[in-house]
């Protein structure tokens, strides 16, 4: 972790267990071809926040206790009855839907749906007085997918076909508050298609879903098929991470700051097409084999790889070039200061402000331009294509990023966080967690943060402390979780930010206000 303080380390994180979780592909039936019903998830949501999903949440407590003391319902379902029980609980939550006891489905009431929203085991209580019920229910498990390790929230969640026919169920959001802000009903080739436009975002095990959906009815001739295909043998294990169309993420285990336990590493370009692969990080046995994989997948689909990109010059983004040249070999593209942190090489070529480079694919070329976004350290770059953002270590979802007094430029950090928010970019696509769907939201409140914080530090100082243990003291009293170390790093930061300003000055004896 090149970005911290000297003599400092910190514990390597664990990766967190997925919570079994059941989603619910609800369908119905058109003279155009049937229908999936998905919901845009609200902005201000922790997981997932600004992507359209399907419905559904997490195994509870009470979806056991109904099975373990109702053995009578469902008892066809088997091995994921519990999982059906969470599924029939979140359709009425989310949807306000729930079987009518003949095959077919009808509309909570009121005030079911107000008591299992207000308490999970108000569904439960009215399943027992027959308010509700799930004779005639039918589903069928088409696939499972586990969060990648990098989110810091994990699912192993199954994923359930339920259809309606025609004409359907008509969703309502529950009293109060709602994860969706809008439902709509698609046909899984237009939900692609609006995907691969960059008209809207989808979590990643979704999109691999939507394109399996997608084959499936090409090969069996209509979703309920296609799905009853998919059910007898459910896609799980591996499988493709696209955050972005034309953009692959491969999750390299790497020793970074903590929360996060993973560089996203990502494959840029169109399958069949010209590759870049960006920050491979791979040192490990573990990170080795799974850029390994990738690199036999992208040649298996008729890719050649064009180059690799560095973000920038830290070890846990450029990994053992050594072995990884083992693996494959393409020229290196980076910054002058990242190229002069590693070993050269003719093939080598500087990456600067203004560059730009296309990739050949099947659909035609793709366009990816060149910025340069120092504030985080020396030299580091970010990709600017219509998908969105590479955006390497300027911001994330998981933990915080870190501008070292060292190496960093704090004003040339807030800088650069605004000059990347008025690209607009649709998504971005950091060097560790989650792909981030809101940028214009994720951007403001690290530029308001910082700035924030570098106010507190000159306050800090205007009230007479004058040595860094002090002044992070007193800039970082809200923090009290904050690592010592890191809080001293960082208010050092900005102090040399408000030297460079004027704002705060040291002759040697402590910092003063200007």
């Amino acid at each position: 972790m090149g970005e911290l303080p000297e003599g400092m380390e910190m514990p390597k994180s664990e990766i967190t267990t997925p919570h079994p979780s059941a989603s619910v592909v609800l369908s119905r039936e058109r003279a155009e071809g049937h229908e999936i019903l998905l919901g845009h998830r609200v902005s201000e949501l922790p997981a997932f926040p600004d992507v359209w999903s399907f419905p559904g949440g997490g195994i509870s407590s009470v979806d056991r206790a109904a099975a373990e003391s109702h053995p009578e319902w469902l008892s066809e379902r088997g091995a994921d009855r519990v999982s059906t029980f969470a599924l029939l609980r979140e359709m009425v939550e989310e949807l306000g839907v729930a079987p009518d006891g003949a095959g077919g489905f009808c509309e909570v009431s009121g005030e079911v749906r107000e008591l299992v929203c207000g308490d999970k085991s108000g569904w439960l209580e009215s399943m027992e007085s027959g308010e509700l019920t799930s004779d005639g229910f039918h589903c069928e498990m088409i696939t499972e997918r586990i969060t990648p390790p990098q989110a810091p929230a994990r699912f192993h969640n199954l994923f359930f076909h339920v259809p309606t026919g025609d004409p359907g169920v008509t969703p309502t959001f529950p009293p109060g508050r709602s994860e969706f802000d809008e439902f709509r009903w698609w046909r899984p080739a237009d939900l692609i298609a609006s995907w691969e436009s960059n008209e809207i975002r989808l979590p990643p095990p979704l999109v691999t879903l939507a394109r399996d959906l997608v084959e499936a009815i090409e090969n069996e001739g209509d979703l309920q098929s296609a799905c009853d295909a998919l059910a007898a043998d459910p896609p799980s294990g591996r499988h493709r991470f696209e955050y972005g169309p034309g953009v692959e993420c491969v999750l390299i285990p790497t020793n970074t700051l903590p929360p996060a336990t993973h560089t996203n590493c990502f494959i840029l370009g169109e399958r069949g097409g010209e590759r870049v692969i960006v920050d491979p990080a791979a040192k490990d046995e573990e990170g080795l084999e799974e850029l390994s994989l990738k690199v036999q997948e992208i040649y298996d689909d008729g890719s050649s790889i064009t180059a690799t990109i560095l973000t920038h010059r830290h070890p846990d983004h450029i990994g053992d070039l050594g072995q990884i040249s083992k693996i494959y070999q393409a020229p290196i593209w980076a910054s002058s200061e990242t190229l002069a942190a590693i070993p050269p090489c003719d093939s080598d070529r500087v990456l600067s402000e203004g560059d730009s480079f296309v990739l050949d694919g099947p659909s035609g070329g793709i366009r990816w331009e060149v910025i340069e976004s120092p504030g985080h350290c020396p030299g580091q770059i970010c990709l600017v294509g219509e998908s969105g953002v590479v955006s390497g270590d300027n911001c994330t979802l998981v933990g915080t990023i870190l501008v070292p007094s060292g190496e960093g430029d704090m004003g040339a950090y807030i800088s650069g966080l605004e000059r990347i928010r008025a690209l607009k970019p649709k998504v971005l696509f950091p060097g560790h967690g989650p792909l981030v769907a809101n940028p214009k939201r994720v951007l403001t409140h690290y530029i308001e943060h910082r700035k924030a914080r570098h106010q507190k530090v000159f306050e800090a100082v205007r009230a007479g402390n004058s040595d860094i243990p002090s002044i992070a003291s007193a800039a970082y009293s809200d923090s009290p979780r904050a690592h010592p170390l890191l809080a001293q790093d960082q208010a050092l930061s900005h102090l040399k930010e408000l030297q460079k300003t004027g704002d705060v000055e040291n002759d040697g004896s402590g910092y003063t206000a200007a």
